[in-house]
């Protein structure tokens, strides 16, 4: 199998690198960009080698499967649910950024690095999010974002499904998760879904409130 990595890629005034590898399998790619990768290729003396590696691997016609990483940024993404008072409140968290590549032929290379804005949360009433954004609560002056970092990818026993593991950040707090999603290929984009549960205590979130419940339910619909 050969790799190359072809960085600063420019889309919409965004860094994409696209990570291609190369193997006998299906062409999974946009030509645009790998016109947009060539060009910029051209105008680095350093990526000279690459570049001929790159032309090689086409007119050679193997089949490259393309691997985008580029900055994430889509509402709605995470959305989450808990009791207030015995009733259900719903919301979401945006500004989604990070970096994910997946691979269903290789999900030991698997990576998901992302982040939420605690700022933008958003339950519909205004002066319950203001609440929220206090220290006792997700303290957003002081932790800005909430993070997430896989440490691996395994196979799911369903059907497209996978269980990712990874190290969630909310405030100060860091603690080992893990729940299954599954990925959805559209329109060349890859849609990945799945949910998981949280003790909110856990990471020192609404103190020792008791109108609040303990646990919180937390939906993924990321499109990368």
């Amino acid at each position: 199998m050969v790799s190359a990595v072809f960085s600063r890629v420019w889309s919409g005034g965004n860094t994409i690198r696209v990570l291609l590898r190369c193997q006998a399998v299906l062409v999974e790619t946009d030509w645009e960009m790998f016109r947009q990768a060539q060009h910029d290729i051209v105008f680095k003396p350093k990526y000279l080698i690459v570049r001929k590696l790159f032309w090689s691997l086409l007119l050679a016609g193997v089949s490259c499967t393309a691997i985008a990483q580029a900055k994430i940024d889509n509402p709605k993404a995470v959305t989450f649910k808990i009791k207030n008072f015995g009733l259900m409140v719903e919301g979401s968290i945006s500004a989604l950024e990070g970096e994910i590549r997946f691979d269903s032929q290789n999900v030991a290379a698997a990576l998901f690095d992302v982040s939420v804005d605690a700022n933008s949360i958003d339950t519909g009433i205004s002066l319950r999010d203001n609440h929220l954004r206090k220290e006792e609560y997700l303290d957003v002056k002081n932790y800005p974002r909430i993070k997430f970092v896989s440490k691996r990818v395994v196979k799911g026993d369903k059907p497209n499904t996978w269980i990712l593991t990874g190290e969630l950040t909310i405030k100060k707090i860091t603690k080992e998760i893990s729940f299954p999603f599954s990925v959805l290929r559209q329109d060349e984009n890859n849609n990945f879904k799945g949910e998981f549960s949280i003790n909110r205590r856990d990471f020192g979130v609404g103190g020792k409130s008791i109108s609040m419940a303990d646990e919180l339910l937390v939906m993924l619909n990321i499109k990368n």
